[in-house]
C-alpha cells in the first residue's frame, strides 16, 4: 500500500513522455522548411522580376511603332547584262627583229616609249651593205656601156647588109648581143635593188605603233637575224581586245541579240563597281570548250586611257537587251521566306503587310518586279530586325540613314553570379564589371568577352540602343 502512489504517478506519467518527443523532432523540421521555401521564393520572385528585362532587350511590344525607311517603285528602262570574266589581249604583238647581221652602232627608242609605225627603232652599221650596193651600181653601169656600143655595131651591120656590103649573119649576131646586153642591164638593176634593200635593213624600223618594251640587246653587240629573242617587243595598246567566257546556256541569247546589231560590252575595274571602259562585241567562238562548258568571246575596246593592259585579268558584263518602262524597287526590300520572295508593303494608318512578289532581274541595288506590287505603293527598305506582318511603322526621311552599332552588345542573364559584375544601366548598354579583355566603343557596344563565372558571353547577343530606333 505504500508503494501505490508511486506507481500510480509512474503509470500515468509513462504514456506522456513519446508526444513530448516527437514534438522535439518536428520543430526543427518545420524550421528548415520553412527557411528552404522562403529562400525558393525569394529565388523564384528575383526569376520573374528579371524575366521581363530580358525579354525587352530582345523583342519589341508589337504595340510599338518600328522605324524604318521606305521608297516607292519606279518606272524605268533596265538594260540586261550578262557578267563574264576575262583576259585583256592586245590587237598585236611583234617581235622586232633584224634582217641582216652587223654590229649594233645605235638605238634610237627608250623602253616603254610610244612608238609609230615607221619610226627607226635601232641602226646597224652599214659600210658593208653601201659597198655592195655601191659594186651593183657600178657593174650596171659597165654593162650600160657595152651595151651602148653593141647598138652602134647594129645599126652599122645593118646597114651594110642592106648595101650587100656586109653579111646578114653579122648582123643577126649583134642584134642577138644586144639584146643579151639589154638583158645583163637589167639583171644588174635588180641586183642594185637588192643591194639598196640589204641597205636599208640596217635601220630597224617600227613596223605597228605601239608601246616598245625592255630592250633584249645593248648597242655594240653584234645582232643577227637568227636571234629569237630579237630587238625588243611592240604592243599595240589602242584599240585592245579582251577575250572573256560566258556560260553555253547563253549562247542562243547572244547569238539572238548579235545579229540584231552591235552589243556594248562593258569592262569593271579592280574594285568590280567602276566602269573603266566600254566597247563592242567583234566575235563569238564556234565551238564550246567541253572541258569548261563556256564559249570564248572577244570585245574591242579603244582605250584611250590606257586602264586596260595585255594579260590583266578583268570582270567584263555583255548587254543582250533592254528591258523598258519596267517597275523597279531598291533590291534591299526583296525579302525571302519559306514561300518565296515578298515585300513589306506600308498601307493605311503605316500597317505594314508582306506581299509576294515575283522577281524578274535583280542585282546589287534595283530589283525588276514581275507581278506583285503598284507604282503607287510604298516598300520597306531599311529595318527588319523587330518588323512583322501588320506591325506598325515610323517612316523615316530620305536624308536619314540607319546605323548600326559597332560591334554587338552582350545578352544579360538572369542569376546571382550575372548581376555580380553588372555595372549601369541597362538600356545605355554598358559593359559588365570584371569581365577581361572586352572593350566598349561610344555607342555602348561591346565586343565579345569573358563573363564572370568562366563562362563567354556569345558575340550575337545584342542589347537595343538608347533611341530605341535603329534597325538591323
Amino acid at each position: 500500500m505504500l508503494f501505490k502512489p508511486e506507481q500510480t504517478g509512474a503509470a500515468t506519467d509513462a504514456p506522456t513522455t513519446p508526444p513530448a518527443r516527437k514534438r522535439r523532432r518536428v520543430v526543427p523540421l518545420l524550421v528548415t522548411l520553412l527557411i528552404l521555401g522562403g529562400l525558393g521564393y525569394l529565388g523564384w520572385s528575383a526569376f520573374q522580376s528579371k524575366q521581363p528585362a530580358r525579354t525587352g532587350r530582345f523583342q519589341m511590344p508589337m504595340s510599338a511603332t518600328v522605324p524604318v525607311l521606305a521608297a516607292t517603285p519606279r518606272i524605268q528602262d533596265v538594260p540586261v547584262f550578262l557578267d563574264g570574266v576575262g583576259t585583256v589581249r592586245a590587237l598585236n604583238t611583234v617581235t622586232v627583229r633584224a634582217q641582216v647581221d652587223g654590229k649594233l652602232v645605235s638605238v634610237k627608242f627608250i623602253e616603254g616609249q610610244d612608238v609609230k609605225a615607221g619610226d627607226v627603232l635601232a641602226e646597224i652599221d652599214p659600210a658593208i651593205y653601201q659597198a655592195q650596193y655601191d659594186q651593183a651600181v657600178a657593174k650596171k653601169a659597165q654593162d650600160e656601156a657595152q651595151l651602148a656600143n653593141a647598138r652602134i655595131d647594129l645599126v652599122r651591120y645593118q646597114q651594110l647588109a642592106a648595101a650587100n656590103a656586109g653579111s646578114k649573119q653579122q648582123a643577126d649576131t649583134q642584134k642577138a648581143t644586144v639584146a643579151q646586153l639589154e638583158a645583163l642591164v637589167r639583171s644588174d638593176q635588180a641586183a642594185i635593188d637588192t643591194a639598196r634593200t640589204t641597205l636599208d635593213y640596217t635601220k630597224i624600223v617600227a613596223p605597228l605603233s605601239g608601246r616598245a618594251g625592255l630592250r633584249q640587246i645593248d648597242q655594240g653587240n653584234i645582232i643577227r637575224a637568227s636571234d629569237a629573242t630579237g630587238l625588243v617587243v611592240i604592243t599595240q595598246l589602242q584599240p585592245i581586245a579582251v577575250q572573256f567566257s560566258l556560260p553555253q546556256q547563253q549562247i542562243v541569247r547572244v547569238n539572238a541579240a548579235f545579229a540584231k546589231g552591235p552589243l556594248t560590252v562593258e569592262v569593271y575595274g579592280n574594285d568590280g563597281r567602276t566602269i573603266v571602259d566600254t566597247g563592242t562585241l567583234k566575235g563569238v567562238d564556234n565551238q564550246v570548250d567541253s572541258t569548261t562548258g563556256t564559249v570564248k568571246l572577244k570585245a574591242e575596246f579603244p582605250n584611250a586611257g590606257h586602264q586596260l593592259w595585255p594579260g590583266q585579268f578583268v570582270s567584263v558584263r555583255l548587254k543582250v537587251e533592254t528591258l523598258n518602262q519596267a517597275l523597279v524597287i531598291p533590291t534591299s526590300a526583296v525579302q525571302r521566306g519559306p514561300a518565296g520572295t515578298f515585300s513589306y508593303v506600308i498601307g493605311e494608318g503605316d500597317i505594314v503587310h508582306a506581299r509576294p512578289i515575283t522577281v524578274t532581274l535583280q542585282d546589287e541595288k534595283d530589283a525588276v518586279i514581275a507581278k506583285g506590287l503598284d507604282a503607287s505603293d510604298r516598300v520597306v527598305t531599311t529595318g527588319f530586325a523587330n518588323l512583322a506582318d501588320g506591325a506598325k511603322v515610323a517612316v523615316g526621311s530620305g536624308d536619314q540613314t540607319i546605323t548600326p552599332d559597332l560591334a554587338p552588345r552582350k545578352r544579360e542573364r538572369g542569376g546571382a553570379k550575372g548581376e555580380k559584375g553588372e555595372k549601369g544601366q541597362r538600356g545605355q548598354g554598358q559593359a559588365w564589371q570584371g569581365q577581361k579583355g572586352q572593350g566598349q566603343d561610344s555607342q555602348g557596344s561591346q565586343g565579345q568577352g569573358e563573363r564572370p563565372g568562366g563562362r563567354k558571353g556569345r558575340a550575337g547577343d545584342a542589347a537595343p540602343a538608347q533611341d530605341g530606333g535603329k534597325a538591323q
